[in-house]
């Protein structure tokens, strides 16, 4: 009797076994199916515009365990006019990836109409709102640069603020006044901010998996070390200071395990030498 339900004990722990490797097998397919997109939409060869001697770029994205819909993406309106993008999208996993596509695809196809940066939003989010069930959305930081006078126009979607180093000074954030996140309200327009950039001076964007990046003991990184450590690379190239930063993130963490994508974008104006 006792081995009958010995046995019986067996066999309910090795179904149960299954339907849960069955699970984690699904979960795994499901975790590289969205790493595949994520990493397949972005622009990822360096140098980015190796003709163009105006700007120096350079951009990454670590996916955490549970991927995100982070991405950047850079490209040239026309010979004159460059878009740089970074954005983070709700949710995890193959929904956020796919949602974080059809951002990508929306906000590239007005930009190429040659709308400002804050039309460009405006008209992202109506074309979200105007099909989005699952009432998803996306935090955008957007600029466009005029690369032969070095104006930068950008518009922020509800995004972390821009860090900004004037040549021969140190990094500041930006903290002007930001718009909602994209797709979360019908009828929203985005405000425009303007920088005008010299030679040298250098702009970081991020998502919010860099300052929230948590140690064992459930600390953040945080605004001040992220500063601390663009300030002690203010004279490196941007793939230089996304390296120190990598370097910086992955040492307060230590052996913690993350949840949120590590993406980030450095940009260097240069002028027309």
């Amino acid at each position: 009797q006792y081995g009958s339900v010995l046995l019986a004990l067996i066999l309910m722990y090795c179904i149960i076994f299954n339907e849960k490797s069955k699970a984690l097998a699904a979960t795994k397919v499901e975790l590289n199916t969205a790493t595949a997109i994520q990493t397949a939409m972005m622009p990822h060869i360096f140098p980015a515009f190796p003709d163009r001697s105006e700007f120096d770029l350079y951009a990454t994205m670590d996916p955490a365990k549970e991927v995100g819909g982070d991405f950047y993406d850079y490209f040239l309106i026309d010979d004159d006019h460059l878009c740089i993008v970074m954005a983070d999208v709700s949710g995890k996993g193959v929904p956020a990836a796919l949602f974080m596509m059809a951002s990508k695809i929306i906000i590239q196809s007005c930009a190429m109409l040659g709308e400002s940066a804050g039309k460009i939003l405006t008209k992202t989010n109506e074309a979200i709102c105007s099909n989005n069930p699952e009432e998803m959305f996306v935090t955008v930081l957007l600029g466009i640069l005029e690369i032969s006078t070095g104006k930068l126009t950008y518009a922020n979607g509800g995004h972390e603020y821009p860090a900004f180093m004037h040549r021969g000074g140190e990094w500041t954030i930006s903290k002007e006044k930001n718009g909602l996140a994209v797709g979360a309200l019908e009828g929203v327009r985005y405000k425009e901010t303007t920088v005008d950039l010299k030679p040298g001076d250098k702009i970081f964007l991020y998502t919010d998996g860099v300052p929230e990046a948590t140690d064992k003991n459930e600390s953040m990184f945080g605004m001040e070390n992220m500063l601390k450590t663009l300030n002690r690379s203010r004279e490196a190239d941007p793939k230089t200071i996304l390296g120190a930063m990598r370097a910086a993130v992955d040492e307060f963490v230590g052996s913690a395990e993350q949840f949120d994508d590590l993406t980030m974008l450095c940009f260097e104006y240069k002028g027309n030498n």
